[in-house]
């Protein structure tokens, strides 16, 4: 009976972890941020429920899909290495000069 119990709550949270709604972002730092300050922000993320997409070899930076409380979170922290968060988003160009 407990264990039924347990399996249930679990799927329950499960469930509704997963409704919670995520961003695709890309969050960047500067040259000088030490690694370990990323690994922080990328652990916060992948603690709150998101994933890491992408990690970047030419910048300091990786893409995610997250909550948007953990990346304001994440923002707060820059007192020493300021993250940069955009939306990660497809951008085009158009030749008809608008």
């Amino acid at each position: 009976m407990k264990i039924a119990l347990f399996s249930i709550l679990v799927l329950v949270a499960v469930v509704l972890g997963s409704q919670v709604p995520q961003k695709a972002v890309i969050v960047t730092y500067p040259d000088n941020t030490p690694n370990s300050v990323l690994d922080q922000a990328k652990d916060a993320i992948k603690a709150a429920g998101g994933i890491i997409t992408h990690e970047y070899k030419l910048i300091k930076g990786f893409a995610a899909e997250a909550p948007a409380k953990v990346l304001e979170t994440v923002q707060a922290w820059g007192s020493d290495y300021h993250a940069v968060i955009e939306e990660d988003q497809m951008v085009s160009i158009s030749g008809s000069g608008d």
